[in-house]
């Protein structure tokens, strides 16, 4: 738990997508009033919300999203240069990184305002991409993922992989592409490839290649200050950057990917019983017996 906060000053991202959307949000909106904090949105719901300021990153005490891991991904790099602690609410269905759902938000609140919670926090990745004539363009900001991977036809691409400053090479090989992730990440792409589940706590950097063309590289747990650095050398069709499945660019040959640990952080808000092997078994059925599932 922690010190009774100063939440005064809201700010509100969402997916229009949810039906529930509008309700959820009128909810927030009485809870303002009766409160008295101020709510900001971003500009695409200002109609839900007339009466909130326009959301701008840094002027916020609290992120709320509303809709699901990728709702919340987007809010969180959107304000972790400035510390500003994000509650995810669970619009949709897997809800992984989320905290609660639409209709728990009224008790969330009233636990949040008397500092009955904690902060999860995780580290995130800074993101370069090198390319063959030039510096690195500005680094992106990733709190699950950096995934280099093949675009258009099922063609696997050949790359490089290189760790540390000194760019010492684990492999070249071909596949379908790489996952560098964080232990947030761990359960996301990372995991599906066959990447190690990581407690969050453990900080560390994952390199996990997707659907290699060989028995020879195997997913990499490496420490959190080290410096991953891939090099496309023969695509056979685009090959691009994808940063928590949301944005990036196209690379060529002879570019590189430069990750390593970022400087901000990301402070995940929670509540008493929330951990994160509570939320393996409830999220992704973790332990659970098969045949006991289908009492």
């Amino acid at each position: 738990m922690t010190d009774k906060p100063d939440f005064r000053r809201i700010g509100i991202i969402g997916q229009r997508r949810y039906k529930n959307l509008a309700a959820a949000l009128a909810t927030l909106t009485t809870l303002a009033h009766e409160q008295g904090f101020e709510l900001f949105v971003e500009p695409g719901l200002t109609d839900l919300v007339p009466s909130a300021g326009q959301l701008r990153p840094g002027q916020t005490d609290l992120l709320v999203t509303f809709g699901g891991d990728g709702t919340l991904l987007s809010g969180a790099r959107m304000v972790a240069p400035y510390g500003t602690p994000v509650l995810g609410v669970n619009m949709g269905h897997l809800g992984f990184l989320t905290c609660i759902y639409a209709d728990e938000l009224k008790d969330s609140l009233d636990l949040l305002l008397a500092g009955d919670y904690w902060l999860d926090r995780r580290f995130t990745l800074e993101v370069a991409v090198q390319l063959r004539q030039g510096d690195a363009e500005p680094a992106y900001v990733a709190l699950n993922d950096a995934v280099l991977h093949k675009g258009g036809f099922a063609r696997v691409i050949r790359i490089a992989v290189m760790v540390g400053e000194e760019q010492e090479e684990v492999g070249t090989y071909s596949a379908d592409g790489i996952i560098i992730s964080t232990p947030t990440g761990s359960t996301a792409y990372s995991m599906s490839a066959g990447g190690a589940i990581v407690v969050p706590s453990v900080e560390c950097i994952l390199a996990t290649p997707i659907c290699p063309h060989t028995l020879a590289m195997r997913p990499l747990v490496l420490p959190a200050d080290s410096q991953v650095t891939v090099e496309v050398r023969e695509p056979s069709q685009e090959v691009v950057l994808t940063i928590d499945g949301q944005e990036g660019e196209p690379l060529s040959p002879g570019d590189r990917l430069i990750v390593r640990r970022g400087k901000a952080t990301v402070s995940l808000v929670r509540f008493a019983g929330q951990s994160f092997f509570s939320t393996l078994r409830r999220k992704l059925n973790w332990g659970v017996n098969a045949p006991e599932q289908l009492k």
